[in-house]
């Protein structure tokens, strides 16, 4: 019984008995069977979590902070990444929710009516859905853990209209199906044209996304470089500063620029690239520990709460976007 509690849930043994149990497990090379434990359970140790790109930074972050959480209790994540198709997503989701996972972590809130059925169903079986990187107050069907991107691009608007910028750019994503990074777009042009001030949007090509940033850098440079530009992410943004310094255009004096994401390469570039922090492995710890508290109240018979988990963003200044003649005071 002890080992098996062990395997379960290792912070619930004594450190001595843990210990035994280790280097028995070790001299004998056992491995539970987690099958076997499905069976006797109905659920499975893993946690299926699905995300728009794993070669991102960004949500690499956020698997490693639902893993820092989760693996101490026992839980692994099982990881599926759609490349921001939404069909895939729902074929993704079918195969993970087949493997009777305790819990269905999902990125944004729009999916294809298939996933929103079996998202439903999933729930209704008492397998807690989240929706991360997201928020909108007014959909309440999935307990979402993030942020509303339509209030960032408000908020990055009203950062550069409050340098004293009047005729701005924005580099959008080029993924169609990037649903976050237009609804910040969206948000920027309205805001930027409720003040009165001019806004042109180019997408960035889908290449590498530093070549992307130059490349589009190139495109506004052809058709007359507005005085500053804000883009879809930092790597966006890395890649028009390298493009500007080659062509000898002093940022900010000449040209200012706003990224998404506090990536590291806007805190090494020259003065560093101003952005938006938006706390990707907080989002994941945060996810982590919605579900370990629905799995509680979900034993003890409880009703899970369904509140939503606002991980807000902020902007983070530094030399990129100075206002023209005004003192730079780094954070």
């Amino acid at each position: 019984m002890t080992v098996s509690r062990y395997l379960r849930e290792p912070q619930r043994v004594a450190g001595v008995t843990a210990q035994r149990i280790d280097a028995a497990l070790a001299l004998t090379g056992y491995t539970p069977n987690k099958h076997a434990g499905m069976l006797a359970s109905g659920r499975s140790s893993v946690v299926a979590a699905i995300i728009p790109n794993i070669a991102s930074a960004t949500f690499a972050e956020t698997v490693q902070g639902l893993t820092d959480i989760l693996q101490p209790r026992g839980m692994e994540l099982l990881l599926a990444s759609t490349n921001y198709s939404v069909e895939r997503e729902e074929e993704q989701m079918r195969a993970v929710l087949g493997w009777s996972p305790s819990a269905l972590v999902v990125t944004g809130r729009r999916h294809t009516d298939a996933a929103l059925a079996m998202m439903r169903q999933a729930q209704a079986d008492g397998v807690p859905v989240l929706e991360m990187w997201d928020h909108d107050p007014a959909d309440r069907s999935f307990v979402q853990v993030g942020f509303s991107h339509q209030a960032v691009g408000t908020m990055m608007a009203a950062h550069m209209l409050q340098q004293g910028h009047r005729d701005f750019g924005y580099v959008d994503s080029g993924v169609r199906e990037d649903f976050r990074a237009h609804e910040r777009a969206q948000a920027f042009v309205a805001t930027i044209t409720a003040a009165g001030a001019r806004v042109r949007v180019c997408e960035a090509p889908r290449i590498e996304p530093m070549a992307a940033g130059r490349a589009a850098f190139t495109a506004m440079q052809k058709a007359g470089l507005p005085g500053a530009i804000a883009f879809a992410s930092d790597n966006f943004a890395a890649g028009a500063y390298l493009g500007a310094i080659e062509a000898q255009i002093d940022v900010p004096r000449e040209l200012a620029l706003l990224g998404f994401g506090d990536f590291p390469i806007s805190r090494q570039l020259p003065g560093g690239i101003s952005t938006v922090s938006v706390s990707p492995y907080a989002i994941g710890q945060v996810c982590a520990r919605q579900l370990l508290a629905t799995w509680a109240a979900l034993s003890e018979g409880r009703t899970p709460s369904r509140r939503h988990r606002v991980v807000a963003p902020k902007i983070v200044a530094r030399r990129s976007s100075q206002g023209r003649g005004s003192p730079f005071n780094p954070p």
